[in-house]
């Protein structure tokens, strides 16, 4: 067997409900005064209400921050730290997306530090200490409770990635109810996300072990399985809470799998026409994966199995069936399935590829090479 390592989020609460107990499980980390992070449409549909009652019975203090945006910028995340700082908290929760969650990470990792944020983008280079984090999930997508990752926008059309085990929040919080008024279409993006996540840490070239392996097919078994649910009837709580896990559970795979060229095309989308990540992936997703065929066939015939059981015949054949039903998944949910449909246009196709190319900690896990001629075919296979 191959060495690894495997490393996750030390305390995972599943349960609809659970947002209400954060207080005690903050006061448990010896916390008196929670930084909130999220963002301005979470706090009006009222998902903060559970949270905040539970600090209120918990004797905790609260500071509420939702000044986050998607594809959150560095200035964004300096002011959340800025205003961490003079509130005194000594700890920080997010009740949010993945964005929310990972200004969130970045805030507890540089109230307490000596580091500046524009010297630890990259993996392995940022170091404690931080406060205690603890993570509340309101979509099934980014997985991002328990990763070591926090995307930043650093530019007008780039993104770059934090990577260290100091960013693993301490607990996840997984609460069907935060979910249940998600539209449709988020919930399909941000579900087909998750999916990515599990594909590509199921097939990722570097650090592909058991433990991920396991993770990413059962979580692709929960989301395959109840995305449609979800999608149709939202009110569903054990389809979301079902999602949620799902979610949860390939944030772990891809947190010691890496992910790969989906997500390398992907954030250029996002960052440079702010197209939700979620879509973003679903977008370039079917393209990505005709082009890695013929490196991950065997993969992909396994994962057939569990998103296309009646697929048979070889792995050739099962590992087609993959391919197009998951190439067919994002329209069937409602969402668009051409670039085009986001406004991007053919003369925008070789600087989206030329800020595909700088995603290197991603693409290193392709199961197959990708070059600068090879992303700007399939950007313009995704049109």
């Amino acid at each position: 067997m191959i060495p690894f390592a495997f490393q996750t989020t030390r305390h995972v609460v599943v349960e609809p409900g659970a947002s209400g107990r954060i207080g005690t499980l903050v006061a448990e980390l010896g916390a008196r005064h929670v930084f909130l992070v999220t963002d301005r449409g979470i706090e009006a549909a009222g998902l903060l209400e559970p949270a905040l009652k539970g600090c209120r019975e918990a004797g905790i203090a609260v500071t509420v921050h939702t000044d986050v945006v998607a594809d959150p910028p560095e200035a964004l995340v300096l002011k959340a730290v800025e205003a961490a700082r003079a509130a005194g908290a000594d700890a920080v929760v997010s009740v949010g997306g993945g964005s929310s969650m990972d200004v969130a990470k970045l805030v507890a990792l540089l109230v307490p530090g000596r580091q500046a944020l524009a010297d630890i983008y990259g993996v392995g280079l940022a170091r404690g200490p931080r406060l205690p984090l603890v993570l509340a999930p309101t979509t099934a997508g980014t997985g991002s409770e328990v990763t070591p990752i926090s995307i930043v926008t650093t530019g007008a059309g780039e993104k770059k990635g934090v990577v260290a085990p100091v960013l693993i929040p301490d607990v996840a919080v997984l609460d069907a109810d935060l979910t249940l008024g998600l539209p449709a279409p988020v919930t399909a993006a941000t579900g087909i996300d998750a999916m990515v996540h599990a594909i590509e840490a199921f097939t990722s070239k570097r650090l592909k072990n058991p433990v991920s392996d396991c993770l990413a097919r059962e979580a692709l078994r929960l989301l395959s399985g109840n995305i449609a649910e979800a999608c149709r009837n939202g009110s569903n709580r054990d389809a979301r809470q079902a999602m949620l896990l799902g979610s949860m559970l390939a944030g772990m795979a891809f947190a010691n799998a890496p992910v790969a060229a989906v997500h390398a095309l992907a954030y250029p989308v996002g960052a440079r026409f702010h197209v939700p990540h979620g879509l973003s992936n679903a977008l370039v997703l079917p393209a990505v994966l005709r082009f890695n065929m013929t490196a991950a066939e065997v993969l992909y015939a396994e994962l057939a199995g569990i998103v296309v059981p009646e697929a048979g015949g070889s792995e050739a054949a099962r590992a087609a069936a993959l391919v197009d039903r998951l190439g067919r998944l994002g329209g069937e949910l409602g969402l668009p399935v051409r670039l085009a449909e986001v406004g991007i246009t053919a003369a925008d196709v070789p600087a989206l590829a030329e800020d595909a190319m700088k995603q290197t900690r991603l693409l290193i896990n392709n199961p197959r090479e990708v070059t600068l001629a090879d992303a700007t075919r399939l950007y313009g296979e995704s049109l």
